[in-house]
């Protein structure tokens, strides 16, 4: 759902494909909005409290460079609850980064290194998504220690505050180790992540995003899969999401995605995709481009999906038999620039 970026912009914002400030720029503001139309249908019926016009998305973003290797980067999204009443937690992240060769350290909050191209994606640029990522808290508190073993490469170990702490216990962490290469037509985000979803009780996440880029042809592929103590490994709670994207020229793109999730589990061990749940989603949409600039950027998109089977959690949009159709539009706006 978006335009495909460079994988090593990563090194001004080590988890997030954004662009990256210039190493002389100083200051660099940018606003992007996204409001959409949306209908939403269960089993026929419309949910009339899911339907109508929606202000989606209202972010500010600040990067820049300090000094040559430190780099700072903040985006702020102002319709955002705050649940714990604080302006912080709309804060998406805000973060300092040294990089000096290989090498690079970065601390603040950030997003949690989970691999995957559905979840590598700015949430403005997203339409239907699986379960597992409606449901991720994917912004937190930590630090990380990158190292790129080559041009194509780069491994990041990250600790951060887990995404399933409680307002009563917020001394829970999660390991996160991520690769990010890029081979020729193929780019990867792998990740191995242990996270800790109740005091001393740990979650393990193995995640193989692939994407494969053929001329005006993508093809992304994640493959997730989730376990814990009295799980079995392989197969009994996991995510597949796909998406195949065609531009036939520079100002479209028509995509195509599909999403599965399942937890065939029995335990409480899972708090994005609940026990009971086997869902589908299949949809397409298309985006057109009519100002894209480099410094101001204007989309509008059309989409539809449908998700059937069972969904653990009743709470997300997404159900047995829904319908979901969204028109929109998303502008980013260069607002500030300055050279140190």
């Amino acid at each position: 759902m978006r335009k495909t970026l460079s994988l090593f912009c990563l090194a001004a914002a080590p988890f997030v494909c954004a662009d990256e400030p210039a190493s002389d720029t100083l200051l660099k503001v940018q606003a992007e909005v996204r409001l959409d139309y949306q209908h939403d249908w269960l089993d026929g019926s419309t949910v009339k409290d899911n339907t109508g016009f929606e202000g989606k998305y209202i972010n500010v973003r600040v990067d820049g460079n300090i000094t040559d290797g430190l780099s700072y980067s903040w985006r702020q999204r102002f319709n955002k609850a705050h649940k714990d009443a604080s302006f912080f937690d709309a804060t998406d992240w805000v973060y300092l980064n040294y990089d000096f060769g290989r090498w690079s350290v970065a601390g603040g909050k950030q997003v949690v290194a989970i691999g995957g191209w559905e979840y590598d994606r700015s949430p403005i640029d997203l339409y239907g998504c699986s379960v597992f990522w409606n449901n991720i808290p994917c912004y937190q508190i930590g630090g990380s220690v990158s190292f790129r073993p080559s041009a194509s490469d780069r491994l990041t170990f990250q600790l951060c505050e887990s995404p399933f702490y409680t307002a009563e216990n917020r001394d829970m962490y999660a390991y996160n180790l991520m690769w990010n290469g890029s081979h020729g037509f193929y780019d990867a985000i792998w990740s191995a992540n242990l996270i800790e979803y109740a005091p001393d009780r740990y979650i393990s996440y193995l995640v193989l995003g692939n994407k494969f880029t053929f001329n005006k042809v993508s093809v992304e592929l994640d493959l997730m899969n989730r376990a814990a103590s009295h799980q079995t490994f392989f197969l009994r709670d996991m995510s597949v999401m796909g998406e195949v994207a065609y531009a036939p020229a520079r100002k479209w793109r028509v995509f195509g995605k599909m999403t599965y999730d399942v937890n065939r589990t029995h335990t409480d061990a899972d708090h994005c995709v609940t026990p009971g749940t086997e869902m589908k989603m299949a949809g397409a949409g298309v985006e057109f481009y009519p100002l894209d600039n480099g410094r101001h950027n204007l989309r509008f998109h059309a989409n539809m999906f449908y998700s059937w089977g069972s969904n653990g959690n009743t709470a997300d949009v997404m159900q047995n038999k829904t319908m979901l159709v969204d028109f929109g539009v998303k502008w980013n706006m260069n607002l500030l620039s300055l050279k140190r």
